[in-house]
């Protein structure tokens, strides 16, 4: 894990502006840091590098790495890089080092292009390759590791994160206000439906991409993978035995570490199933991370104990308070150059900032377990229409009604034939947007679409929530809150194999007895314990806005009413101060409320 950055173009960079950037990518790689430059005609390319050491720790892996007139910058691991250079040890290759990042140089320079195709692991990573005069730049299949990217008439730059963009370009960039208004109104899963982000022509390359530069700066972006969806046939055991064989050997790549790991604990299955395999079928020495509530909506301390209890694991538990609360949303959102997407991401930075304090430079996560394996309780419903011709959909439908309904507050969700008569119904995933746009002081509203994968309804709205809404925005925020306190995260339901596999289980399989994540629970069964195993409640890693910040303290009431705020140029003073006048408890207007202390903080720090 690491900070990569870069440009191709006419212009010439000065030192100050390339030792600045890298002053900025240091909590990214505070291990090593230097750059290079090149020049074809009139053309310069830079690449700058920032280390964070992982996999093979000596100077001789320091970046950037050239072999043979191709030069790599590379942020990410190749989990199967031992594979991998076994391989290509039997094609002739001589290794010099034991890091993924040799391996990688070398699988372009045997495989061209095509190299991303046999990796396995999270990348982002560009190569100046002077025999052929071209900047080849990839990102992985699931977009775990950024690269943000501007292109304008001077050139190309590129980078992990958008402010060494804007310091190697020495430019300021101007706010995509539209883009602010898509955040406060419709919330995290509309952002990243759109090319845009909150600065003007800062783009992303997108996951499972590639792209490549050449000397005249003319610039190529394609896919070299796309998911799929394929059911095939198999029994119930087959999924649970396939998804359980998967998930182990994804968690073992990813142990694979010089340095020590840590292990985000909730109370739900997803992160609970890995720190159990870790122990029990790894040996590993656990040590867990958590965050614990006291607001009974969020509070997961029993879940969590019952874990760390069965795995008798070194722990940390971190309860939330008040305390510099808005000081640190106010640091974080400097560093995330925008407004952070949800309050978990609030709290999700104390947890990597404890593991930073223990000493840790990795930590798993629980990440896509309910995108891949149905998580969330719209996919119940979505389940219901798929199982509609099915001989056992009366009790699949009973299931519901017994089960799953008595924890559902959306009032969409709490008709479980909801898709049954519009099958297009995505107004569960905006809830209030009507409200939250008459906020505003201009009309704004967008047209909500989704990808097409599949002709499964529930498949599909799984893809787009993998893709499209609710990963890619958790990956991004993780990232960012990880290498802000010089961690690497980790998400070993990411893995291609699993995912392939996931993918292929029929539909029927997914949720049953009123259980979602059905195939997961049964596939712990015997490694998780079943206190977690067997609970049907979602909490989710979350947080009350009355958790993070006390509104009868008259300072915290005065900032967030503060007039003089650009933020009331866009939102309507009246508005808000009735919502925080009305002793919020309703979810989503808490939601929103983070929304806007967040823009409102992003706008300030642009002054």
């Amino acid at each position: 894990m690491c900070g990569i950055a870069g440009y191709i173009g006419k212009k010439q960079i000065n030192k100050g502006a390339i030792n600045n950037t890298l002053r900025l990518m240091k909590n990214r790689g505070p291990d090593f840091q230097d750059s290079e430059s090149f020049i074809v005609n009139d053309t310069n390319i830079y690449l700058l590098h920032s280390r964070l050491s992982i996999i093979d720790l000596e100077e001789r892996s320091n970046q950037p790495f050239s072999i043979n007139g191709c030069t790599l910058i590379f942020n990410g691991e190749i989990y199967n890089h031992i594979e991998l250079r076994n391989e290509l040890k039997k094609l002739g290759h001589i290794f010099t080092t034991n890091s993924d990042t040799e391996v990688l140089l070398k699988a372009y320079i045997e495989y061209g292009e095509d190299c991303v195709q046999h990796f396995n692991g999270m990348w982002a990573f560009a190569i100046w390759d002077e025999k052929n005069q071209k900047l080849f730049l990839s990102r992985d299949r699931f977009a775990e590791k950024p690269l943000f990217y501007f292109h304008d008439n001077d050139g190309f730059y590129f980078a992990s994160e958008i402010k060494a963009i804007q310091s190697l370009r020495q430019i300021p960039f101007q706010i995509d206000y539209d883009y602010m208004k898509r955040y406060l109104v419709y919330g995290y899963k509309f952002l990243n439906k759109t090319q845009q982000t909150y600065f003007h022509g800062i783009r992303e390359i997108k996951f499972g991409s590639n792209a490549s530069l050449d000397s005249d700066i003319n610039f190529i972006h394609y896919k070299y993978w796309k998911p799929e969806s394929n059911q095939i046939q198999m029994t119930l055991n087959e999924a649970i035995e396939g998804s359980r064989d998967h998930l182990l050997q994804s968690l073992k790549l990813r142990l694979r570490a010089d340095v020590p790991l840590a292990f985000c604990l909730s109370g739900g299955v997803d992160s609970a199933s890995l720190a159990s395999i870790a122990k029990k079928e790894f040996n590993y020495d656990v040590e867990t991370f958590s965050i614990i509530d006291s607001d009974e909506r969020y509070n997961e301390y029993d879940n969590i104990k019952a874990t760390i209890d069965d795995l008798n694991c070194k722990h940390s538990l971190i309860h939330l308070n008040f305390e510099n609360m808005l000081e640190r949303l106010q640091d974080l959102v400097a560093y995330h150059d925008g407004p952070i997407s949800t309050i978990s991401y609030l709290i999700h930075s104390m947890l990597s900032e404890k593991i930073n304090e223990h000493g840790f430079r990795i930590a798993l996560s629980g990440t896509a377990a309910d995108e891949l394996f149905t998580g969330y309780y719209d996919h119940f419903n979505l389940h219901l229409y798929e199982m509609r011709n099915h001989t056992n959909f009366q009790q699949y439908l009973k299931d519901w009604q017994e089960h799953t309904g008595n924890y559902v507050r959306n009032p969409y969700l709490k008709n479980p034939l909801l898709y049954f008569d519009d099958q297009s119904i995505r107004d569960h995933n905006h809830l209030s947007s009507s409200e939250f746009a008459s906020f505003l002081k201009e009309d704004f509203s967008i047209e909500i679409t989704e990808n097409r994968y599949t002709d499964s309804l529930l498949r599909n709205r799984m893809l787009n929530e993998l893709f499209h809404e609710a990963t890619p925005i958790i990956l991004n925020e993780d990232d960012l809150n990880s290498m802000r306190y010089s961690i690497e995260n980790r998400s070993p339901y990411l893995d291609v194999n699993l995912f392939n596999f996931a993918n292929s289980i029929p539909n029927e399989h997914l949720i049953k007895n009123g259980y979602g994540k059905y195939v997961l629970r049964e596939a712990m069964n015997g490694t998780l314990n079943d206190h977690v195993r067997l609970d049907r409640r979602k909490k989710g890693f979350n947080a009350s806005i009355n958790s993070l910040f006390d509104f009868s303290d008259s300072d915290t009431y005065d900032y967030f009413l503060d007039t003089s705020s650009p933020i009331f140029d866009l939102i309507d003073f009246s508005s808000i101060e009735r919502l925080i006048n009305s002793n919020i408890t309703a979810n989503r207007h808490s939601k929103f409320l983070f929304n806007f202390i967040n823009c409102k903080i992003f706008l300030e720090q642009q002054l």
